[in-house]
């Protein structure tokens, strides 16, 4: 898939390398002049991780210059792996330099160990994202880009020997010059490995909940510059000052605030959370009482970014903790675990009830919505609940208990607790299975496709299709689609699911065509997440192309209420798939509070009015057949389609013909079938269709 680069932040890391570089110089004549064993080992300590960290945020800012087509994170612990590699490769270089002498075949060695450990810091970083499918290396620019880190490598550690003298006319430019030569050469091996890095299309990066947003360039920068001045700054002084060792402590206090407080929100991160839990669990078993934990994360919060950007995402959330503190008191403890994910832990409950009724304030103060800039939103948290020592004697399993009950909150209706229940473990349990079994789907060919056919209203005619996807699995059987997509949905698993659909569809309809059958329509339903892509109409128009068939074959199904949730973008992407021949549906119609504004704006091809108003029939006769009619006129005045869903009876295919509905779709005309059945079907009572 495409990529591209934020060209500010790839100048700010060639700055980053270049300061490094100088900062790598520098401290190596300084160590070269100390002659106290301890000082030296001191001052190898305190260089090696500055220039680490220097070496490191080169190449970080580099990573986050770089963006995909989808969303995009850094896994913390890995990425925290390759800042440890930069250090100890660093450790070595400046070890080699102060040495007295080195041989021409010691320097050529060194560069090579120190080229092959800072491309594994590169390639630690890349594999920081997590990506699934894995990325894919270019052998060329793969093994260009770790000769180049080699070589530069060791022209670094020719030039820091050979200007590691103080002492000598002009050092200070040519440690300058040095340096710039030194920083086009790392960033150049960085960027040559990443140009070799190929993302495949569908990809997904399992880290996209991680580390990756615009507060995390500043920190880094910030802090990088701060840690090289400051020790370009000390190395000039006297290394035996007290003003060495403020600096030290003040820099070592600051990184450590960086490693337990989540630098968004200013809440403790989840490592903090941690020893907090120990020490509420310490508490609990000396004094005999219980603590509550309270997981949660913000309903809807992956559409608030998708829609209005991630800056206000970042709004959200940091708002969201200002409210999230307001409701507990000073001792209990809030903490945010990442995305939005948010624990609180509740000391010395008097009670269970308590944890209830302090998940009820705060789920009725968040109903008086946040006012984030020009945006009112109504953002709602699902609130898990799980007590010490009723549900758990350690923290993990309280978590994993509070989390547990949290997506029970989801599944009984959203912006609800619930405390845990051991009977929701088979829930959960069920809902792991299933998230492991949609990432072996498609490999193993569990997928596949059945068909539901759509009736013309006056004569039945068959007018198209509706491709319904199906998971046959060989534990679970097979699996109707209310069972996995939500599943699907939550973890990020739709998009590459979705293009599946999108491409055996295709190829079903190059199998309809090869046997002469009549040319048919298929319509495709797409889910909110896969509405939140921001490549996704380039992506499906190249599956298309790939199949070799037309876009005009194809219509895409959205739902009122995700049409409707951010209305101008809605309108933006329905106007781009009908820009390719697309034509687009609005489903469930009925059921969400549709703009007539909007509703004309969108000019879609067809209206699926929701399966209540079929029933309604039925149920309520005059009222039924009114507010039915009503529908049907609507969209006629709006030169659109009606197709009515879950027709079930005769008296309520009677009447839809009556009222001139366009389409017919349900049981009694006809069930999903599969690709050969319905094949059948479009031989019999197909009619040449122009699509």
């Amino acid at each position: 898939m495409p990529s591209t680069y934020s060209s500010w932040l790839v100048a700010l890391s060639l700055v980053v390398a270049v300061l490094a570089s100088y900062t790598a110089l520098d401290l190596s004549g300084r160590i070269y002049l100390l002659t106290q064993p301890r000082l030296r080992q001191g001052w190898l300590a305190v260089g090696a991780t500055a220039m680490g960290i220097g070496i490191w945020s080169m190449h970080f800012i580099g990573m986050l210059a770089f963006s995909l087509p989808i969303d995009i994170g850094y896994d913390p612990v890995i990425t925290a792996a390759s800042l440890v590699i930069a250090i100890v490769v660093s450790f070595f270089a400046l070890r080699l330099i102060a040495r007295e002498r080195m041989s021409r075949w010691r320097l050529g060695g060194a560069g090579v160990t120190m080229g092959l450990g800072i491309a594994g810091m590169h390639y630690t970083g890349m594999a920081a994202m997590r990506m699934s499918p894995a990325i894919q290396y270019e052998p060329w620019r793969f093994t260009a880009s770790i000769l180049l880190a080699m070589g530069a490598a060791t022209a670094a550690l020719w030039i820091a020997q050979t200007l590691r003298d103080a002492k000598q006319r002009h050092v200070l430019m040519k440690r300058f010059a040095a340096s710039f030569v030194m920083g086009i050469a790392i960033t150049s091996m960085h960027y040559t490995g990443m140009s070799a890095a190929q993302f495949p299309i569908g990809a997904v990066c399992g880290a996209a909940g991680g580390m990756n947003s615009p507060w995390l360039v500043t920190t880094v920068s910030v802090f990088t510059f701060l840690i090289l001045m400051t020790t370009l700054l000390v190395s000039r002084l006297d290394a035996r000052s007290s003003f060495l060792a403020s600096s030290v402590i003040q820099l070592n206090s600051q990184i450590a605030r960086m490693a337990t407080f989540d630098a968004l929100t200013d809440l403790p991160n989840r490592h903090a959370l941690q020893d907090a839990a120990q020490r509420a669990l310490a508490a609990a078993r000396r004094d005999n009482r219980r603590f509550a934990v309270l997981f949660m994360d913000l309903d809807g919060f992956k559409t608030i970014n998708d829609s209005l950007g991630h800056t206000v995402g970042d709004d959200v959330l940091r708002a969201f903790a200002k409210r999230l503190r307001k409701n507990v008191n000073g001792d209990d403890v809030v903490a945010r675990l990442g995305g939005d994910e948010f624990v609180v832990l509740l000391g010395a409950l008097s009670s269970p009830e308590v944890a209830g009724r302090v998940s009820q304030r705060l789920l009725d103060d968040m109903r008086n919505g946040l006012r984030v800039g020009p945006h009112s939103l109504h953002v709602m948290p699902s609130i898990g609940i799980a007590l010490y020592p009723d549900d758990g004697e350690d923290i993990g399993i309280l978590l994993k208990h509070a989390d547990t009950a949290m997506y029970e909150a989801k599944r009984a209706g959203r912006g609800t607790y619930r405390y845990f229940e051991p009977s929701m473990n088979a829930a959960a349990q069920r809902t792991w299975e299933i998230q492991q079994a949609l990432h072996d789907a498609e490999r193993e060919q569990y997928f596949s496709l059945h068909f539901q056919p759509k009736f013309r209203g006056d004569d039945e005619a068959l007018a198209g299709a509706e491709a319904l996807l199906r998971l046959d699995h060989p534990r679970f059987g097979e699996l109707v689609p209310l069972d996995f997509i939500p599943v699907a949905e939550r973890s990020g698993q739709i998009v590459s699911i979705g293009y599946w659909v999108v491409r055996a569809t295709c190829q079903q309809i190059r199998r309809w065509d090869a046997v002469g059958l009549p040319r048919i329509k298929v319509a495709i339903n797409l889910s909110p997440r896969q509405l939140g892509q921001a490549a996704l109409v380039e992506n499906i128009v190249g599956i298309v192309r790939d199949e070799g068939l037309t876009c005009d074959r194809l219509m895409f199904e959205i739902t009122e209420s995700v049409a409707m949730y951010d209305a101008p973008k809605s309108v933006d992407v329905i106007h781009a798939f009908q820009a390719h021949g697309f034509e687009v549906a609005i489903d469930d119609f009925g059921t969400g509070y549709s703009s007539l504004a909007y509703l004309q704006r969108f000019r879609v091809k067809q209206l699926k009015m929701d399966r209540f108003f079929t029933n309604g029939l039925d149920a309520h006769g005059r009222e039924g057949n009114a507010v039915v009619s009503a529908i049907i006129a609507l969209a006629h005045s709006l030169e659109m389609d009606v197709v009515a869903e879950g027709v079930e009876t005769d008296s309520q295919r009677a009447a839809l013909r009556e009222l001139d509905c366009d389409e017919l779709q349900g049981f009694l005309l006809g069930k999903p079938l599969t690709g050969e059945d319905f094949g059948d079907l479009l031989a019999a009572r197909g009619l040449p269709v122009e699509v």
